[in-house]
């Protein structure tokens, strides 16, 4: 099977299950988030050699193609039938129980802090925002066709974990954050 299928050209593409719809549509721009998402946290992991970090991206890595899927997927009788995994509230409470253990590394933050540090820290929090686009994205499409609860709060929690491995990859390599100063007065 080749790569390219050249059904895309003229700027519509299919949604599993579904019609073809314009690749500008609210469904692909919200997958497509999604899966930018996917990739920011794929640059992350490539320069980190924290194992708990590893394993801990990968299996973002993997809910993140269940969601993409899921989103590519408008149709719930396609989703159940073709056992389509969808965001749960187990997802969301276990990037919580991540987050948590993770903070216990840190000290509180005090001050926001400037996006960087570390090249690993630095890919984090670019897949922080690019996951907060996604989480926009669903949200607009949400208003249009509902979306399970459990997939936009899973966007919205991870966006914070995604921010707190950023602080513990600056950590774990002696980086400092750097606290944001705001200018003052005039």
């Amino acid at each position: 099977m080749k790569i390219y299928t050249r059904r895309g050209d003229r700027g519509e593409t299919d949604l599993f299950g579904g019609p073809r719809v314009s690749k500008a549509d609210l469904r692909v721009e919200a997958y497509g988030a999604v899966d930018e998402t996917n990739a920011c946290v794929g640059v992350a992991l490539a320069a980190l050699d924290a194992k708990d970090l590893q394993e801990m991206g990968q299996a973002i890595q993997s809910r993140l193609f269940d969601l993409g899927g899921y989103l590519a997927t408008p149709d719930p009788e396609r989703r159940r039938k073709s056992a389509v995994p969808e965001p749960t509230t187990e997802d969301v409470a276990e990037l919580e129980a991540q987050i948590d253990a993770l903070e216990g590394e840190l000290e509180p933050l005090q001050r926001f802090i400037l996006p960087g540090g570390s090249a690993a820290a630095a890919a984090f929090h670019v897949a922080r925002t690019v996951c907060r686009r996604a989480e926009r994205r669903c949200v607009a499409l949400h208003r249009d066709e509902p979306l399970s609860d459990a997939s936009l709060r899973y966007l919205n929690r991870l966006s914070d974990l995604l921010f707190v491995m950023a602080r513990v990859a600056n950590r774990r390599a002696g980086i400092a954050d750097v606290e944001w100063e705001g200018r003052q007065g005039g």
